[in-house]
C-alpha cells in the first residue's frame, strides 16, 4: 500500500512546478488530489498528465468566492481533507525605490491572503491526523536582493505555521512548512528573461553546497513526508530542500 493510501489532498498551485510534482507524487503514493491553478489550459494538462485520481479545479487563491466554491466542490464529492498543500505563489524582483503598492497588494493577496484562507477554509474538512503543509521559502530566513516583498511574504507564512500548530493543539491536526530552495521550475524561469535566465541559474547554483539547482521531484519528495504519517511527530517546523543555500 502506499504512504497515502485512501487519503484525500488538496495541492493549491498544483498545475505546474513544485505543486505538479506533489500532486503525482501523492497520487502515485494512493491519494486521490484536488489541483487549483488560476489557468485552465494548465490545470487540464496538468489533470490529464496525473491521470483518474486528480480533479482539477479551477480557481484564485486569492479570491474567497473561488476558495468558497473550491471547498464546496471537495466538500460534496469526497466529503473530508486529509492533507492541505498550501503551495500557490507568485513572486518578482523590484529593490526598494521601484516597489509598487500594485506588485505589493498581487503578492501579499496571493501569497499570505490566499494561504491563510486556503487553511481556514480547509479546516472544517480536516479531521485528526490531517497534515496541513504550507510552501515557504530560503528567502523568509535570509537577506535576497530586490526580491523583499517576496521575501517578507514568506517570513510570514513561517509565523503563521508556528501560530497554526497552537491554535490547532488538541486536534489531532499538524501543520509544518515545506521551504524549497532553487527549484527549475517556470515560476523561477519566470523571474528573467531569456537574456538573464542562464546568469540567474549559475548564480543560484553558486549559492548551493551541491552546487545545482533542485528538480521539483526532489523537493515533492518532502512534502509527502509531511504529509505521510512518517512525520506524525512534527508541527510548527520548517523543513528546508535547499541544497544547503540557507543552511552553510
Amino acid at each position: 500500500m502506499g504512504r497515502l493510501a485512501g487519503k484525500i489532498a488538496l495541492v493549491t498551485g498544483g498545475n505546474s512546478g513544485i505543486g505538479l510534482a506533489s500532486a503525482r507524487r501523492f497520487v502515485d503514493e494512493g491519494a486521490f488530489v484536488f489541483i487549483t491553478g488560476r489557468r485552465q489550459a494548465e490545470l487540464d494538462k496538468a489533470a490529464s498528465a496525473l491521470g483518474p485520481n486528480v480533479r482539477a479545479l479551477q480557481g484564485d487563491v486569492s479570491k474567497l468566492g473561488d476558495l468558497d466554491r473550491i471547498m464546496s466542490t471537495i466538500q460534496a464529492e469526497k466529503g473530508r481533507l486529509d492533507v492541505v498543500l498550501a503551495n500557490a505563489g507568485i513572486g518578482e524582483f523590484a529593490p526598494l525605490g521601484a516597489i509598487t503598492e500594485a506588485q505589493y497588494d498581487k503578492t501579499f493577496d496571493v501569497n499570505v491572503k490566499g494561504t491563510l484562507f486556503t487553511v481556514q477554509k480547509a479546516l472544517p474538512l480536516m479531521r485528526a491526523g490531517g497534515s496541513i503543509i504550507v510552501t515557504g521559502s530560503t528567502t523568509g530566513s535570509k537577506g535576497t536582493p530586490a526580491f523583499g516583498v517576496y521575501s517578507a511574504t514568506k517570513a510570514a507564512l513561517r509565523n503563521f505555521a508556528r501560530t497554526w500548530a497552537l491554535d490547532l493543539r488538541g486536534t489531532g491536526i499538524r501543520v509544518n512548512v515545506l521551504s524549497p530552495g532553487p527549484t527549475m521550475t517556470p515560476g523561477l524561469e519566470g523571474l528573467a528573461t531569456d537574456e538573464t535566465r542562464d546568469a540567474l541559474v549559475d548564480a543560484l547554483k553558486a549559492q548551493t553546497a551541491l552546487n545545482r539547482l533542485a528538480d521539483p521531484a526532489e523537493t515533492a519528495a518532502v512534502a509527502l513526508f509531511l504529509a505521510s504519517d512518517d512525520s506524525s511527530f512534527m508541527t510548527g517546523s520548517e523543513v528546508f530542500v535547499d541544497g544547503g543555500l540557507a543552511q552553510v
